[in-house]
């Protein structure tokens, strides 16, 4: 899926698609039905360099139906807070998916995508071009490193 630009300069929103991978792994057991799998996609989702993680407004949360990992200190622009992560959410972006931890955000808040989801799906953000360019990974060079 494509970011779309913004005028503000600087900054870069994309669609992204998340579903609940534990209901994904018990369709394909054959638990539940594969119309059973919650899913969601997102519009206009902030891609933000200064943020950690995946981060989802609650009531999305709570429509894929995600589990509850911990609850963490986080800091934000108006301080020290608790928040809850949340597991098992698995994102498409850019043709790449992979399962992240995800932050509650309150109700109505925007969701946003932050460097580590996008480091795991080898996707870097472009500022200047306001777009998020792929990583590679084909055979004589890849952004997965093991030392």
């Amino acid at each position: 899926m494509q970011p779309t630009t913004n005028d503000v300069m600087g900054k870069v929103t994309t669609t992204l698609a998340i579903t609940n991978r534990v209901d994904q792994a018990n369709a394909a057991r054959g638990i539940i039905s594969s119309d059973q799998v919650r899913s969601t996609t997102l519009n206009n989702v902030l891609v933000d360099t200064g943020a950690t993680t995946l981060c989802l407004p609650a009531n999305v949360i709570a429509q894929l139906g995600l589990e509850l990992l911990k609850e963490v200190v986080v800091e934000t622009a108006i301080g020290i807070s608790s928040a809850r992560i949340f597991q098992d959410a698995k994102i498409s972006l850019c043709g790449r998916e992979g399962t992240f931890e995800c932050l509650e955000l309150a109700e109505g808040r925007s969701p946003l995508v932050g460097v580590l989801p996008l480091e795991g799906l080898g996707i870097e953000v472009d500022l200047k071009n306001q777009t998020l360019k792929l990583l590679s990974i084909g055979p004589n060079e890849t952004y997965l490193t093991i030392l």
